[in-house]
């Protein structure tokens, strides 16, 4: 089920004809942002250890915890389980209101849109294809003999490597700093925020609004594009 990171070449998506702004990236975290849930508390269900690791994941999400450390104690309560259970995880993750409306109307206009997510690739891969999203990044999970390990593979995905990474989306598509969209929720996605030209929380926890430049309450992830167009 895991699937190869998309290489870092230009999108292939049409030049604006529509949009009478700069041609813009923007670049999304995943759970509880493009989606409503957090994918490992869906998978930490089939394990019996969804309150524990709810609890890590709030923690963590608030700025209390490290969070490659705290990523690595919530996948660590995960070890053993078939990897059948993340095609269950898939069909239980929800799309937020308003998130397929703001990927299509930013394709309309010719903009760039990536994911960048502490979840997971194997997740994360389906959602960014059912949207015609080309690009993103996130954590893989370690598998062996048909079963979750307990540890992920690979680069963790952590606030620093968030904005690292819209910094080469940037690069690779063309696209100014300052023409950069960043959106998320928790403490992981600040560095990014920050980096972007228009930074935004949304339905996020107080640390995340307190620092962000912007800030968009839902329950409709597209109202973001109000404070995009503003900023033009």
């Amino acid at each position: 089920m895991t699937r190869p990171t998309p290489p870092l070449t230009p999108s292939t998506t049409p030049a604006p004809s529509l949009s009478s702004g700069p041609r813009r990236l923007v670049v999304m975290d995943v759970d509880s942002t493009l989606i409503s849930q957090e994918v490992i508390e869906l998978i930490a269900a089939h394990a019996g250890t969804e309150a524990l690791v709810a609890d890590i994941t709030e923690r963590a999400m608030r700025g209390e915890l490290d969070f490659a450390e705290s990523l690595r104690e919530r996948v660590a309560t995960l070890a053993g389980l078939p990897v059948s259970v993340l095609d269950d995880v898939r069909t239980r993750a929800t799309f937020t209101p308003g998130a397929r409306e703001l990927v299509a109307e930013c394709h309309r206009r010719g903009w760039v849109v990536a994911l960048v997510s502490g979840g997971f690739e194997e997740i994360v891969a389906d959602l960014a294809a059912e949207l015609g999203i080309l690009t993103f990044r996130a954590n893989r999970l370690e598998v062996a003999d048909g079963h979750l390990t307990g540890r992920t593979t690979g680069q963790v995905v952590d606030r620093a490597y968030k904005a690292q990474s819209l910094r080469e989306f940037a690069a690779a598509e063309g696209v100014a700093i300052e023409h950069t969209v960043a959106i998320g929720d928790g403490a992981n996605d600040l560095d990014m925020i920050g980096v972007a030209g228009i930074g935004i929380a949304f339905a996020a926890k107080p640390v995340v609004r307190e620092q962000a430049p912007f800030s968009v309450d839902g329950p409709r992830l597209d109202a973001v594009l109000a404070i995009i167009d503003a900023q033009a």
